[in-house]
């Protein structure tokens, strides 16, 4: 005999879907501070950051019919979030490097980096990183914060998977050179 593991219903999702708007605000307060802060840490803006976790709700709003409990409903809008931050991200016109394209950069000539001298206040740590371009910001934060592999990174950013990595190496490096300078 098999089982079948039914995906648990949360009764809050379920009341919104009923057309409670008291269940829309639950659902609002209790991940916007979350998923606001996931959007700040890709965008580094307040406004944009905002403007995001705005547009971010109201898409899962109007998807909720949608959700299916595969994951839990604040994966799921995390999810929408990074996607709308990437987005955001991307009127900016970042200007991303795959490897392969990369010219006058040599893995070879690159300094091995003591993560040991890593151990400053968080709030330096926090400044430093603020201070990195957008693309090295968004992927530092995807991979260390969000726990994303370089995998999965590159299909949210829709680059190549070895892009990621040199992106997460430069924006160690630069942050590691921020860190020092503050020193």
């Amino acid at each position: 005999m098999e089982l079948t593991v039914l995906p648990h219903k949360d009764e809050l999702i379920e009341r919104c879907l009923r057309g409670d708007t008291l269940g829309y605000k639950e659902l609002y307060n209790r991940y916007s501070k979350s998923m606001y802060n996931t959007c700040l840490r890709i965008l580094n803006n307040i406004s944009e950051a905002e403007d995001v976790l705005q547009e971010s709700f109201i898409e899962a709003f109007k998807n909720l019919e949608r959700f299916e409990y595969r994951t839990s409903f604040g994966g799921w809008l995390k999810q929408i979030c990074i996607y709308r931050s990437i987005n955001q991200l991307k009127k900016r016109k970042i200007n991303w490097v795959d490897i392969d394209q990369a010219t006058n950069y040599d893995v070879a000539d690159e300094q091995p980096i003591d993560e040991r001298e890593i151990h400053l206040q968080v709030d330096k740590v926090k400044n430093a990183i603020m201070k990195l371009p957008d693309g090295y910001r968004t992927v530092l934060n995807l991979y260390l914060l969000e726990g994303y592999d370089h995998e999965e990174i590159s299909e949210i950013l829709q680059v190549a998977p070895s892009t990621t990595r040199t992106q997460y190496i430069r924006a160690r490096q630069k942050l590691l050179h921020h860190l020092k300078e503050e020193s």
